[in-house]
This record gives structure tokens, sequence and C-alpha cells, in this order.
């Protein structure tokens, strides 16, 4: 499961959550610091694991 960033609207603290597909498309996600769901999710840089070494 990927992780995500969001930043809240209401308290305007940002937070990373690490979710599944399924509940980030259900929006089942709120504030950790104000418990709100008014949150907007930001661009973030992402990194891939491979095995093969380069």
């Amino acid at each position: 499961m990927p992780n995500y960033e969001f930043i809240c609207e209401s308290c305007q603290k940002p937070f990373m959550l690490h979710l599944g597909l399924d509940a980030l498309e259900k929006k089942e996600y709120a504030c950790p610091h104000c418990k709100s769901v008014n949150v907007k999710r930001q661009i973030s840089t992402f990194q891939t694991k491979t095995s093969r070494k380069s």
C-alpha cells in the first residue's frame, strides 16, 4: 500500500497516510490532528523498489 500526502483545510496541517486504493477512492480518511474530513490530497514524489541491482 502506498503513502499519500494530504493537507487539512480546517487546521492547515500536513499529514501522510498509508492507504489502500479502495480506502483512497471511498475517502475513508480524516485529519489525525483535528479529525476533520475536509482534507486535500497533495502531489508528492514516489519511490520504486526493484530486485535487480543497477
